[in-house]
């Protein structure tokens, strides 16, 4: 094998801390970050949040939103780059080395089910654009996407890098296209009041986009080089690239109604334009589809002592056949069902490990139960706010209640750290 080949195919570091000397450059993490969510999908996010609360409360929505995320996601991301570990290992610490693989197998079973359902929506996109069969450009995709996942880390900077700027000009001319004359009064739009929601629904809304991939960022950030190159690394997708995004989405929605679907409206010019767009939709959702599947693998890899590779090469070929037969519409309103208890499972790393940490850090029992009761407890009350009172923030509810809760637990029943516990060094190998 060549050296050009070696690095192609680099350890990805499955169930072991990454080294120093193989953690990445910033603009290497902050591309695999920032090119993660300006995507179609944050636009249309957008022009929902503008439809429903019109133009300044979709801007609160999104603004609030974002700065949540990147709270959230750079805290848990300044910890792995401390540590070098990924979501699974990270999660061990805290759940224990056996109990942390009911967390990490349904977050690495979320995001392979978003894997499909934006591996599904390249094909309806283009089917509705075009005379073209949806479920051949499906699997035409998912191959795609799953090839380049098979180079790990190193791909999605690279398509992170591409997409940031297509998405920019592209982005541009869709929302120049969309206000014409410019004689729509943007700023003061109302909104549709069909489709009003309230502002903590709204924020809700921004966050669930993300939760998943949001909780499990040590995946991305533990190939930084330091704490604060993980947080800037953070910071490149909220609020910049997710925010840059929602506001392209909310401004075209208020200047024509539309639905912020930016390749909607350029497929919809015809001509060179419309090749473009072409180009621009696998790229654009070709990031977020490369990025769930690596989250995926990376997951289920260290839960079935495995090779990354190996997981996304199955997973990827499970998510296209999903997406192909159409099950992805059944996804959607799950996914985001779940998406409202991933969010507390952050809270208690953040809390177990930022502050609450009283036990030995190099050693684990297989199982701790005060972070499950705290998840019950967040995933319970978030739960029971989305259903009875779907106005309030339910990401909200949900993070400070798990996070009091581990808090409490761990100083009324610290763990004692018995003779059966092992280094997570030891658990990884």
């Amino acid at each position: 094998m060549s050296d050009q080949q070696r690095e192609l195919l680099a350890n990805e570091y499955e169930s072991e801390p990454v080294p120093q000397a193989a953690r990445r450059s910033l603009l290497s993490v902050a591309s695999v970050w920032a090119g993660f969510p300006m995507i179609i999908t944050s636009a249309v996010t957008g022009a929902t949040l503008v439809h429903g609360l019109g133009f300044g409360g979709g801007l609160a929505a999104i603004a609030i939103g974002n700065v949540l995320l990147m709270l959230y996601v750079g805290t848990l991301s300044m910890l792995a780059a401390r540590t070098g570990r990924n979501f699974a290992l990270q999660a061990t610490e805290t759940f224990g080395r056996t109990g942390y693989i009911a967390c990490s197998a349904l977050l690495s079973t979320l995001v392979l089910g978003w894997f499909a359902v934006q591996t599904g929506l390249v094909g309806e996109s283009m089917a509705g654009a075009f005379e073209v069969n949806k479920t051949l450009v499906v699997l035409i995709a998912g191959v795609l996407f799953t090839a380049f996942t098979l180079l790990g880390i190193r791909a999605l900077s690279i398509i992170g890098q591409i997409s940031v700027p297509l998405f920019l000009v592209l982005g541009i001319v869709a929302v120049v296209q969309a206000t014409g004359d410019g004689g729509t009064d943007i700023m003061g739009y109302a909104g549709d009041p069909t489709a009003s929601i309230a502002l903590g629904a709204g924020v809700t809304l921004v966050f669930a986009l993300f939760a998943d991939s949001g909780t499990m960022t040590a995946d991305f950030t533990r190939w930084a080089k330091t704490p604060r190159d993980a947080w800037i690394a953070t910071a490149t997708a909220f609020p910049i690239g997710n925010g840059i995004a929602m506001v392209i989405g909310g401004v075209i929605a208020a200047a024509a109604g539309g639905s912020g679907d930016v390749f909607s409206i350029l497929a919809g010019n015809g001509g060179v334009l419309a090749a473009i767009a072409v180009v621009f939709l696998f790229v654009n959702l070709g990031s977020v589809c490369t990025h769930c599947l690596y989250n995926s693998a990376v997951g289920w890899s260290h839960i079935v002592h495995s090779r990354m590779r190996v997981l996304t090469l199955g997973l990827g070929i499970l998510g296209i056949i999903l997406a192909a037969a159409g099950v992805w519409d059944y996804f959607i309103a799950w996914l985001n069902l779940l998406g409202v208890i991933v969010p507390p499972i952050g809270a208690i790393i953040i809390v177990d490990q930022l502050w609450a940490g009283r036990r030995d850090s190099n050693a684990v029992p297989a199982w701790r139960w005060q972070p499950f009761v705290a998840w019950a407890i967040g995933s319970g009350l978030a739960l029971l706010v989305d259903k009875q009172m779907s106005e309030l923030c339910t990401v909200v509810v949900g993070l400070i209640s798990a996070g009091v809760a581990c808090a409490v637990l761990e100083k009324l029943a610290p763990t004692n750290t018995p003779s059966s516990t092992a280094p997570v060094s030891e658990v990884a190998s």
